[in-house]
């Protein structure tokens, strides 16, 4: 029977190879348009005779980006364990591929999904200072709402399950939560107070790459947990006397 330590490993290890390929698959897509965003918004400060000094130089921002995407895939590749810990505890080693895909993709669409459509994603450096508190907090409570619509989705098939509701039924009436929370999400959430003064292609192409990572982060939990739970099974079935 796996342990909460031995799924912790996977998850690290599921987490460290997602965030490489997702930070890689940033880097080579995400960078250029960064770039472009930040020669226009260069040219605009120079016009407007403004000035000042770079915290970070590019460089310096572009492994950023790589180190960040690597630490967020292993915190994500933690929590994800926990998680499958807590919800497969009783038989943490049973299904493991399955178990994998379907807990990766409820935490796509909580933690990401859910709050990306309510707020989506913008460029480092986008919006005005004074309203980053505000952001942030809108956010999380995106992120707490989608939380809660994915839970609370996994409870209801479970009851209408014991109930011995029709497949349909608990198919439709689980994936209507997920939905309802959004919608709830646009009327008890503020709007976005930030323009986007940029051009709405390179936004929407920053948006589609930030989607992109974030699917293969997810993506990848997903799948390297299952595999490393599968290889495990595997060899404990070999490993038992004939």
């Amino acid at each position: 029977m796996a342990s909460v330590v031995t799924l912790l490993g996977r998850g690290l290890a599921a987490g460290g190879v997602s965030g490489v390929v997702a930070g890689g698959f940033a880097y080579l897509l995400a960078e250029p348009v960064i770039g472009k965003l930040i020669d226009i918004e260069s040219a605009r400060s120079a016009a407007a005779g403004e000035t000042g000094e770079e915290t970070f130089t590019r460089g310096e921002q572009r492994f950023g980006l790589l180190v960040a995407l690597f630490a967020e895939g292993l915190a994500f590749g933690i929590l994800f364990a926990l998680v499958y810990a807590l919800v497969h505890k009783a038989e943490p080693s049973s299904e493991p591929w399955r178990r994998s895909l379907r807990l990766a993709g409820a935490g796509f669409l909580g933690v990401w999904l859910i709050p990306f459509i309510r707020y989506p994603a913008a460029p480092p450096g986008v919006g005005d200072g004074d309203t980053v508190g505000l952001r942030s907090d809108a956010w999380l409570g995106a992120i707490v709402l989608g939380l809660v619509a994915v839970a609370g989705a996994m409870l209801l098939h479970s009851w209408l399950a014991a109930k011995g509701s029709p497949e349909p039924v608990r198919h439709l009436v689980t994936a209507a939560v997920p939905v309802v929370a959004l919608a709830l999400s646009f009327l008890v959430l503020p709007d976005n107070p930030d323009a986007m003064e940029i051009p709405p292609n390179l936004l929407w192409d920053f948006r589609a790459v930030s989607a992109g990572a974030n699917l293969l982060l997810w993506a990848g939990i997903g799948i390297v947990m299952g595999l490393l739970g599968l290889r495990a099974a595997k060899k404990a079935r070999t490993a038992q006397p004939a």
